[in-house]
């Protein structure tokens, strides 16, 4: 069984590493700064995100697609982030 340690490194590691740089340069940072803070429910959450395909992500970042409504209130959380970080 996962420890909470290693779940939490799995997934700032798997936010890294997405296999496209655009979604590695959103996701990583966003995990960084607020995987250690989130619910049970809420890292369940981003752990369900981090299951699909970055094409699928990046379009729904982008708006190009509309996100499941699974997925909505996270993928909304992070274009947030995203818009807040160039801002800086």
């Amino acid at each position: 069984m996962e420890t909470p340690e290693a779940r939490l490194k799995r997934m700032v590691m798997r936010s890294w590493r997405r296999g496209t740089k655009e979604m590695d340069l959103v996701l990583g940072p966003y995990a960084e700064a607020h995987l250690g803070h989130m619910t049970l429910a809420e890292l369940d959450a981003y752990d369900a995100l981090l299951a699909e395909n970055d094409q699928d992500l990046m379009a729904w970042m982008l708006g190009q697609k509309p996100a499941p409504a699974l997925h909505a209130g996270l993928i909304a959380t992070l274009r947030g982030f995203a818009a807040e970080r160039l801002r800086v």
